[in-house]
């Protein structure tokens, strides 16, 4: 297992613990590197969701996992890199969200593969190595 970003929705899953494959691999991956990496904007976006909804319990577990986990700021390197990617994506007609490209570029230059089961968003991404935590490896994708 090759350290890895989370995105918010493979986040999201981690911390809803509803998933039985995401919980596995989030405790495999604890094993092996004993904390989560997301992005501040996953950050953000988590937070925002939280407070929209008063879940005050929520909040409070969300800041104590934001503690023990390593948030990587948004960096001047990040927004020139997720500018490139938005120019790219409009200009190939993809998907150019502003918080998947700053996650992926997060990615990019922290040399971090991405967790996301929102694979159509980042596929296209030169150079971003993507894993979906909610499939078995050999088992939900089979070799061709």
């Amino acid at each position: 297992m090759t350290a890895s970003l989370l995105d918010t929705d493979i986040l999201s899953e981690v911390l809803k613990k509803k998933n039985p494959q995401v919980v596995a691999q989030a405790a495999d991956y604890l094993a092996q590197y004993q904390q989560f990496e997301i992005s501040a904007i996953t950050r953000y976006e988590v937070m925002r969701g939280l407070k929209e909804k008063q879940a005050v319990r929520q909040l409070g577990n969300f800041d104590t996992f934001c503690q023990k986990a390593i948030v990587h700021p948004i960096t001047e390197e990040i927004l020139d890199r997720a500018s490139n990617l938005w120019a790219e994506a409009r200009q190939g007609g993809r998907p150019c969200s502003d918080p998947d490209l700053i996650v992926a570029a997060t990615a990019l230059e922290r040399g971090r593969i991405l967790a996301t089961g929102n694979v159509r968003h980042y596929q296209w991404i030169k150079g971003l190595t993507i894993e979906d935590w909610r499939f078995v490896p050999d088992r939900d994708y089979p070799a061709k």
